[in-house]
């Protein structure tokens, strides 16, 4: 039994809709069409958010060992975090860096206390960074956004791994955003957007934001790739996908066909003095 066949027969037994499953691990319906159709497999928080959906063990849904759940080894309203505490006691969790360990038990926390950051499950990379009173972490996000052609190379790096920002630095800029623990970060990648935002500029987004909402600056995924666009809305069915950068040529898409991940915020230029 494969990955997408263990989805599918727990989303049965517990009679969930792709749309349920969706609302449930805070993903977008394409993302749960990927793991049912065996496109992509889920891994990290987006496992550990599906596994606790589907009422099972991660290290289960993962490579099958283990039990199904139904009660057995999971029930029902087991927190994210005993969850991942249950994988990293398994074998499968053995295989697992001390490091990554360490960011995953982070991740299960940040997921049932969304609000919260607790200090005895912090990544030693957020040791020196835990905001004062006024303050926002701001860490990366685990979406990397290719401005250019869809693709990001294989030697891609963050040029920041987190930052934390005083709020009233955004306020002054006119930012606003959904809740401070949506905020994400990338950077930029390519000339496509270049004059707005230039090859490898942070980019401050809010994943709180995963639908149209206006003519603006989004990550999305059209055709499973990945892009940072401008992005206006033609008709009922089409969307227009804007290069800023006039050497590029601006495109039409189905709206079926994109899936919105975030949308841009701020573009952090770092400018040579």
């Amino acid at each position: 039994m494969e990955f997408k066949d263990r989805v599918i027969a727990r989303m049965r037994q517990l009679n969930l809709s792709a749309t349920d499953i969706s609302k449930l691990t805070g993903v977008s319906k394409a993302t749960v069409s990927f793991w049912v159709n065996g496109t992509n497999g889920a891994k990290g928080k987006n496992l550990l958010a599906l596994a606790k959906a589907l009422e099972c063990s991660p290290d289960w849904l993962s490579d099958g060992t283990g039990s199904a759940g139904s009660g057995e080894d999971s029930a029902p309203g087991t927190s994210t975090a005993d969850l991942v505490a249950q994988m990293l006691a398994s074998k499968a969790g053995k295989n697992l860096s001390e490091k990554a360990r360490e960011m995953m038990l982070a991740a299960a926390v940040e997921a049932d206390n969304p609000d919260a950051i607790n200090p005895d499950y912090l990544p030693a990379s957020f040791g020196n960074l835990r905001p004062r009173q006024e303050e926002i972490l701001i860490p990366q996000y685990d979406v990397r956004g290719a401005m250019g052609h869809g693709q990001v190379p294989a030697d891609y790096n963050e040029a920041v791994r987190n930052l934390v920002v005083r709020e009233e630095i955004l306020r002054e800029k006119g930012v606003t955003y959904t809740s401070p623990t949506a905020l994400a970060m990338i950077t930029g990648w390519g000339q496509s957007m270049e004059g707005t935002i230039n090859d490898k500029d942070l980019v401050i987004v809010d994943r709180g934001i995963n639908e149209f909402i206006g003519e603006g600056i989004y990550v999305v995924t059209w055709h499973q790739e990945l892009y940072i666009k401008r992005i206006m809305r033609l008709d009922e069915d089409h969307y227009r996908l804007i290069s800023d950068n006039q050497h590029y040529e601006n495109q039409t898409a189905r709206i079926d066909d994109v899936t919105i991940h975030a949308k841009v915020l701020l573009i952090w230029n770092a400018k040579k003095a």
